[in-house]
């Protein structure tokens, strides 16, 4: 079979693109390690799954899956413009607020613009960002949480974008309504700020921003938020951002159409009804939270406060490998190599049960 040069077909900014691991999947585990359970806390999904009318819906359009979405996503826009108060044509939607963000990219930056970002940070800024060619300049963390500051400090005259993730992953750490203020009143009007709100639903801290009050003032804001965290509906892939009709314009200009799916929406639309289930969804996970932080503790670990619905963990002054060691148990942790936190795992808060299980685990464990 005649070789082919691929290298020389290939764009220069992607040829050294890592590819995103999502780690090990049930099956895999109980076939590697050959055990029969399995507790997955490795991707901060909700452990109560979906809303229940939520999987009604689904189940009632499932006969329509042979049609096209509706690509301008009409009835969610209007759900989600009367619950939050905010005007329909602010709205973008994606097939999660990866693809968003890749929309931010593909509508602004040419290569050699600048994204500025935490360091740790989520993959997709930069992912997104190096498909594009954009320069990423990284802003260390302190204390786990962004030097806003510092971040605004490193914005130049090629920067098109500053990212901030709050709750942040992989920290669980948030920025405050004065570190917003800041933000928006220092950046200059044609520079974005990206505020990524994903795991906003379960912060209940009171320093923590209500940035939609924001959005009239400063048309550079664009907040991120998804139904795959706290709506429990991450198989579906449905995000959303808020920010300026202009802004907006200039990225339904690159989305795909039909990119968020009929099943999707229908799901996502049911859910906002649902707020039983949020209630119940939150309450859990501030009672994991509380439970594995100070199981945690107990066990000489070093967890992170975090106001998500996941807790880094350092562990490398008591073990090893903590991840490889949990999932010969069963248990799917997040390693954090992957994240940029060596010595670290990210744990999924989960159910009581679950939850109960990772303790077990890590007293076997430790001994």
């Amino acid at each position: 079979m005649m070789s082919t040069d691929f290298e020389r077909l290939t764009r220069r900014e992607i040829r050294d693109l890592p590819v995103y691991s999502p780690g090990l999947g049930i099956e895999d585990v109980k076939r590697i390690y050959g055990v029969s359970e399995v507790v997955k806390l490795g991707s901060n999904e909700n452990p109560l799954g979906p809303s229940p009318l939520a999987v009604e819906a689904i189940r009632g359009a499932a006969g329509t899956v042979s049609i096209y979405p509706d690509g301008a996503c009409t009835e969610l826009r209007s759900k989600l413009s009367e619950k939050l108060r905010v005007a329909p044509e602010r709205f973008i939607f994606g097939n999660g607020t990866d693809e968003i963000i890749d929309l931010i990219f593909f509508a602004f930056f040419n290569q050699g613009d600048v994204a500025v970002m935490g360091d740790p940070t989520f993959s997709s800024y930069f992912l997104s960002g190096m498909t594009m060619g954009a320069a990423l300049s990284y802003v260390p963390l302190c204390d786990h949480c962004h030097l806003v500051d510092e971040m605004i400090a490193a914005v130049d005259e090629r920067t098109k974008a500053v990212f901030i993730g709050t709750p942040h992953n992989p920290t669980g750490t948030i920025c405050t309504a004065r570190e917003l203020e800041l933000a928006l009143e220092a950046l200059p009007p044609e520079v974005l700020l990206v505020w990524d709100e994903a795991y906003c639903e379960y912060v209940d801290d009171p320093s923590y921003p209500d940035s939609l009050e924001y959005l009239d003032r400063f048309p550079n804001l664009l907040v991120l938020r998804t139904f795959s965290k706290i709506y429990g509906l991450a198989g579906l892939r449905v995000g959303y951002g808020m920010t300026a009709p202009g802004v907006v314009d200039y990225l339904e200009r690159v989305r795909p159409p039909f990119n968020v799916n009929s099943l999707g929406q229908v799901a996502a639309i049911a859910a906002l009804d649902d707020e039983e289930h949020v209630k119940r969804s939150r309450a859990t996970n501030a009672e994991g939270k509380r439970f594995l932080d100070g199981e945690f503790r107990r066990l000489g670990l070093d967890p992170i406060p975090t106001q998500a619905n996941f807790i880094l963990v350092r562990f490398d002054e008591v073990t090893e490998d903590l991840a490889g060691k949990l999932l010969e148990k069963g248990i799917i942790v997040r390693d954090g190599d992957s994240l940029g936190y060596p010595g670290h795992v990210r744990v999924t808060v989960g159910t009581p049960e679950q939850n109960r299980a990772v303790i077990g685990a890590l007293e076997e464990i430790l001994g």
